[in-house]
C-alpha cells in the first residue's frame, strides 16, 4: 500500500462534530440495522433533499428503543430519509433519503422519508462520518496520485443515445412491472385482510404458522397443554408434482390508474385549509385513495401516511383544520403516530417492534396514552399484536398452579417467557408467507423417482469440481434449500452449481440483486438466458415465465447478493417456485443488509435450517486481503506494490472534496489507467459538508459543467435511477425534451416523466454504499469526513472497500475512528420474526 505521512490531527475537526447535531442515523439508526438508508436504492434522493432539515431525528425514538443498540442504524434510514440522510449511522445511508434511493441497510437515519413535498417534510441530516482510520496502513499517494494537479479527467460523455425513443413506449418498463408485482401481492394481501370478521385482537389475523404458534404460546400459558406438545414438530409438508409449464407465462397485472385529477384538486384544496405545500397533493391522493380529501378533512393526521411528512408537520395541518378541536390526547393523533412508527421502523429494517420500545417512542411523540394508541392501531387493523415465544437456555419459568399442585404426580408445567411484539400487517403476512414458503422448499424436495438426476447423476458432477464447489453440487443434490456464503471470487461457486445443473437438464435460473451482477453472473456461467435480476424476474420481464399456477417454470433458481433480499421480495420468490423445486441463497455475509425490512439471509444462518456451505476461495490482491481481515474486525495493513490500495489522509472536508474531485479527474485516470467514468466515489451519507450532495455538484463541476437546464441534469451527467425503494440503477443522461428526460441505463433507454424526475433521479458520481452493494468499478474513491466517524460500522466499511475491482483510494479524515468502527461496530440489529416462524416447521441443522 503506498504511504504518506499521515495528517496532524485537526483540533477543529473535533469541535466540529461536537457542534454537529447526531445525525438521522443515530437517532433512527437504532431502528435499523446499519445504516443505509432503508430505502437504498430506494425512492429517489430528491424526496429527502427537498425536505427540511430538522427531520433529523425522527425515527430515533423508536429506533434506539427498538434495537439494543444505540448507535445509529445503518442501513435504513439513510436514503430513505434525504432527511435522515447523512447521518445514518451503521451503514451511514439514509431509509429514504435521497428519495429512499439508499435505503436501508444500514444507516437507518432519519428513517423519515424525506418528503416530496416541496419542503413541506423534511429532515435531512447532514451526513456524518468521522475520523477514518490509522487502519489501513497509513498511506498517502505517492506524488502520481497525490499530487494537487488538477488535469481534465474526462468530461462525461454526452452520449445523445437515439434508442431512447421507442423501447421505451412498448411495453411495461421492468420497473413498472415489478411494482405491479409488488401490488398484485398487497392485493392480496387486502383481500385477506377483508376477509377477517368480527373484534380485532391482538394476534387474531395470524394464519398458517404464525397462528399455529401463538395458539401454542397461549395454550401453555393457560396450563391447557404442556410444553412437549404444545411446540411439538408439525407433519412433513405433502408434497405435489410440479405442474406442467403453460404455453403462456403468467404474467402481473398491468399497474393501477394514477389518482384521477379531480381527486388531486379536491386534496391540495383541503392541503391549502391547512397551511401544507400543494405539493403533497399527488402523493396523498395516490396513498389515501380517491376519497383523499374526505379522509383528511376527517382525520387530518392521515397525512403521515405520505412519505416524508413528519408528526409535528401533520399536528400543525389538524391545528390548521380543526381549531379547538385539536388536541394532543386525540384518539385519531395517536394511532396515526403509532402507524408511522411502525413505518419508520420498517424503513430502518425492522419488520416489528417492541412494544415496550413502541410506547416508550409514542411518549416521546407527546402522545399522552401510548398504550390506548397502540390499541386502537390494533383494533383498526393498522398493526398486529404477536406473541414469541423467546428461544433461551435460561429454566422456564414455573406457573403458580402447578406449584399448588404439589407432589400428586401431575407433571409440574412450565411457561416459557414470550415478548410481545407489534408491526405492520404487510411485513407480518409476508414474513409469514416467507416462512411458510421456505418450510414447504425445505420438506418438499422430490425422491428419486426418474423424472430428474439421480444420485449417481449429481455425484458425477461432483466430481469434476473440487473443494467447496464440490460440497455445494453434494448439498444441492440431497437438500431443497442450501445457503452459500463467500466473498467476490466465491461467485464462482454458484456459478459452476448453475453449470452442473444446466449439464444435468434441469431447468435452472440465476439471479444478482443488480444489472451489473447480472452481467458478471453470465459471463462466468455462459448461459446468458440463465441469468436475470431480482427485480426482472419477479416482473416477469426476465427469466423463464410462469406456469399455469403462476410458479416459476424452474427447476433449481439460486439468488446470488441474498443479504439484500427484504422480506418482501423474498416472500414472493419463494411462494413462486414449483413443488420440489431447490433454491440456493448465495451471498456475501459481510455486506450490508436489505434496502427494506427484514435481515432473511442473516436469519437463515441463524436459524440452522439447511445446509451452509462456506466458500474457501478468498478475494484475491490487496484489496481481497484488506476487505477479508475487515470481514473478520481487523483492519490490516496490506502490501500495494501496484497502487492497489492508497490512503489520502485530509484534514477537513473542504480538502476532502477537494482530492476526491483531484483523484477521479486527474490522478487515478494518470497513474492507474482508469478513466473518470469508471470510477465511484463512495461516501456515509447524502447531506453534510462532504456528502453526495456536495461531492456530486463538485465532481459535475469538474467533469461536466452546464446549467441543469431540465431539473439541474445535462447531457452526458451520471446519474443513479431510483424506480422503486431499494433499487439503484446507475445510468447517463442523454438528452431532455417534453417526454421527460432520457436516460442512458444498462445499455438501455429509459425516460422518466417530468414530475417523476425530482423523485427517482440523482447525481451519482457520488453514492452512498448502500445504494452501491451488488455494483463493482474498476476503482473507487471512499470518502470519510471528520464527521462521519460514529456512523461508520464494519458492514459500511466492508461494503464500501470492497466495491473496487483494481484500486481503491481511501479519503480519510477519521484517524482512530476507523480501525474502531471495523473493530467494535458489527451489525446493529433488526428486530424479526422469521428464525421464530420457522422453528416449528423445520428441523434445525446442526
Amino acid at each position: 500500500m503506498s504511504t504518506e505521512p499521515a495528517a496532524a490531527e485537526d483540533p477543529g475537526a473535533a469541535a466540529a462534530e461536537q457542534a454537529e447535531p447526531p445525525g438521522p442515523e443515530e437517532a433512527a439508526g437504532d431502528l435499523a440495522e446499519g445504516g443505509e438508508a432503508a430505502t437504498d436504492d430506494g425512492a429517489s434522493e430528491p424526496t429527502g433533499e427537498s425536505a427540511a432539515d430538522g427531520a433529523d431525528g425522527d425515527a430515533v425514538d423508536v429506533t434506539a428503543q427498538d434495537t439494543a443498540d444505540g448507535s445509529a442504524a445503518d442501513g435504513t434510514a439513510e436514503d430513505a430519509a434525504d432527511g435522515a440522510d447523512g447521518d445514518l449511522a451503521e451503514g451511514g445511508e439514509g431509509a429514504t433519503g435521497d428519495g429512499a434511493a439508499e435505503s436501508t441497510g444500514e444507516n437507518a437515519a432519519d428513517v423519515t422519508t424525506e418528503s416530496a413535498a416541496g419542503g413541506a417534510v423534511g429532515g435531512s441530516a447532514d451526513g456524518t462520518a468521522e475520523d477514518a482510520a490509522d487502519g489501513i496502513a497509513a498511506s498517502g499517494a505517492d506524488d502520481d496520485l497525490a499530487q494537487d494537479d488538477l488535469a481534465v479527467g474526462g468530461e462525461g460523455a454526452t452520449g445523445e443515445g437515439a434508442s431512447g425513443d421507442a423501447a421505451a413506449k412498448a411495453e411495461l418498463s421492468e420497473a413498472e412491472a415489478e411494482i405491479a408485482a409488488q401490488r398484485e401481492l398487497r392485493e392480496r394481501i387486502e383481500q385477506r385482510k377483508a376477509s377477517k370478521e368480527g373484534p380485532i385482537e391482538a394476534g387474531t389475523k395470524l394464519s398458517g404458522t404464525a397462528a399455529d404458534l401463538l395458539a401454542a404460546v397461549r395454550a401453555v400459558e393457560s396450563g391447557e397443554k404442556p410444553l412437549a406438545r404444545a411446540f411439538s414438530e408439525p407433519e412433513p409438508v405433502p408434497r405435489r408434482p410440479a405442474p406442467a409449464a403453460a404455453t403462456e407465462p403468467v404474467r402481473p397485472p398491468r399497474p393501477s390508474a394514477a389518482p384521477s385529477g379531480e381527486s388531486v384538486d379536491a386534496v391540495r384544496a383541503v392541503l391549502a385549509e391547512g397551511g401544507a405545500p400543494d405539493a403533497l397533493a399527488g402523493p396523498a391522493a395516490a396513498v389515501l385513495g380517491e376519497d383523499a380529501a374526505e379522509r383528511l378533512r376527517a382525520d387530518p393526521w392521515q397525512l403521515l401516511r405520505v412519505t416524508g411528512v413528519r408528526p409535528e408537520q401533520a399536528d400543525g395541518f389538524a391545528r390548521a383544520l380543526l381549531g379547538a378541536e385539536c388536541r394532543p390526547d386525540d384518539e385519531r393523533r395517536g394511532r396515526a403516530v403509532t402507524v408511522w412508527l411502525l413505518e419508520q421502523a420498517a424503513v430502518a429494517g425492522h419488520t416489528a417492534l417492541d412494544v415496550a420500545a413502541l410506547t416508550a417512542a409514542l411518549g416521546q411523540r407527546a402522545v399522552p396514552d401510548p398504550d390506548a394508541a397502540v390499541q386502537s392501531a390494533l383494533a383498526e387493523g393498522d398493526a398486529l399484536a404477536f406473541q414469541d415465544a423467546l428461544d433461551t437456555a435460561e429454566a422456564p419459568i414455573r406457573r403458580p398452579d402447578a406449584e399448588a399442585a404439589g407432589d400428586d404426580g401431575a407433571e409440574a408445567e412450565q411457561e416459557r417467557p414470550v415478548r410481545v411484539l407489534i408491526g405492520l400487517e404487510r411485513c407480518a403476512l409476508a414474513e409469514e408467507s416467507l416462512a411458510d414458503g421456505l418450510a414447504r422448499v425445505i420438506n418438499s424436495l422430490p425422491k428419486e423417482d426418474g423424472s430428474g438426476p439421480d444420485a449417481a447423476a449429481w455425484e458425477s458432477v461432483a466430481a469434476e469440481a473440487s473443494g467447496s464447489t464440490a460440497e455445494l453440487i453434494r448439498a444441492v443434490a440431497g437438500h431443497g434449500l442450501v445457503l452459500h456464503s463467500g466473498g467476490e471470487a466465491a461467485r464462482a461457486e454458484p456459478a459452476a452449481l448453475v453449470k452442473a445443473a444446466s449439464a444435468l437438464g434441469l431447468r435452472v435460473c440465476a439471479a444478482a440483486h443488480s444489472a451489473d451482477g447480472r452481467r458478471r453472473l453470465a459471463r462466468a456461467t455462459g448461459l446468458a438466458d440463465a441469468a436475470v435480476t431480482v427485480a426482472g424476474l419477479l416482473s416477469g420481464e426476465q427469466g423463464p415465465g410462469r406456469d399455469a399456477d403462476g410458479a416459476f417454470a424452474l427447476d433449481l433458481l439460486v439468488v446470488l447478493d441474498a443479504p439484500q433480499l427484504d422480506v418482501e421480495s423474498a416472500a414472493m420468490l419463494v411462494e413462486s417456485l414449483p413443488d420440489g423445486a431447490r433454491l440456493v441463497l448465495a451471498g456475501d455475509p459481510g455486506v450490508l443488509w436489505s434496502a427494506g425490512p427484514g435481515r432473511v439471509f442473516a436469519d437463515l444462518v441463524a436459524a440452522r435450517c439447511c445446509p451452509q456451505i462456506v466458500s474457501r476461495t478468498p478475494d484475491p490482491g490487496p484489496i481481497g486481503e484488506l476487505t477479508s481481515g475487515i470481514g473478520i474486525g481487523e483492519l490490516n495493513q496490506v502490501e500495494a506494490p501496484g497502487k492497489e490500495v492508497v490512503l489520502v489522509p485530509v484534514r477537513d472536508a473542504a480538502e476532502a472534496i477537494h482530492r476526491t474531485v483531484q483523484l477521479v479527474a486527474d490522478s487515478v485516470p494518470r497513474a492507474i489507467g482508469v478513466p473518470a467514468e469508471q470510477t465511484q466515489v463512495i461516501t456515509p451519507g447524502h447531506g453534510g459538508a462532504a456528502g453526495t450532495r456536495a461531492l456530486n455538484a463538485a465532481l459535475k463541476e469538474r467533469l461536466n459543467p452546464g446549467p441543469g437546464r431540465f431539473g439541474g441534469f445535462d447531457p452526458g451527467d451520471m446519474v443513479a435511477h431510483v424506480p422503486a425503494p431499494g433499487r439503484t440503477t446507475p445510468g447517463r443522461v442523454v438528452r431532455a425534451d417534453a417526454e421527460g428526460l432520457h436516460l442512458e441505463c444498462d445499455g438501455g433507454p429509459v425516460v422518466v416523466a417530468k414530475e417523476r424526475v425530482e423523485r427517482e433521479v440523482r447525481h451519482a458520481w457520488a453514492l452512498t454504499a448502500h445504494q452501491a452493494a451488488g455494483l463493482r468499478w474498476p476503482a473507487a474513491v471512499v470518502v470519510l469526513p471528520g464527521d462521519a466517524g460514529r456512523s461508520l460500522t464494519r458492514p459500511w466499511v466492508y461494503t464500501a472497500f470492497s466495491r473496487a475491482e483494481r484500486h481503491l483510494s481511501v479519503v480519510q479524515g477519521v484517524e482512530q475512528e476507523l480501525p474502531r468502527a471495523v473493530a467494535e461496530r458489527p451489525w446493529k440489529d433488526r428486530t424479526t420474526r422469521l428464525q421464530t416462524l420457522l422453528r416449528p416447521q423445520v428441523p434445525t441443522t446442526p
